[in-house]
């Protein structure tokens, strides 16, 4: 069964850094185009960040050089680092392939930024 796990979210203060991981079941991630994407409150879901089977990557604007997506696919695990965190980046983070290829969505991970 295709399963999507995110982790590594939290609580966390203004200006801090967390490091969320997407672990995929099998190999559904091999040779596709991961994002993350996250939904704030009272949002649609949007894309944070997309890295290609080759780990070129792509950006939201609102990233603003404070994000760094990786992916290691020897361990079907993508990852995303977050530095210099903002209130508004408070969201339900998930992980996908991006459409028209996705999976069953994960229970995504929460974010809090606050002080």
């Amino acid at each position: 069964q295709v399963q999507l796990v995110e982790s590594g979210g939290g609580l966390v203060q203004p200006g801090g850094s967390l490091r969320l991981s997407c672990a995929a079941s099998g190999s559904i991630f091999s040779g596709y185009t991961v994002a993350w994407y996250r939904q704030r409150p009272g949002k649609l879901r949007e894309v944070v960040a997309l890295i290609s089977s080759d780990h070129t990557a792509n950006y939201a604007d609102f990233v603003d050089g404070r994000f760094a997506i990786s992916r290691d696919n020897a361990k079907n695990t993508v990852d995303l680092q977050m530095n210099n965190l903002k209130p508004e980046d408070t969201a339900v983070y998930y992980c996908n392939r991006p459409v028209p290829y996705p999976v069953p969505w994960g229970q995504g991970t929460q974010v809090t930024v606050s002080s």
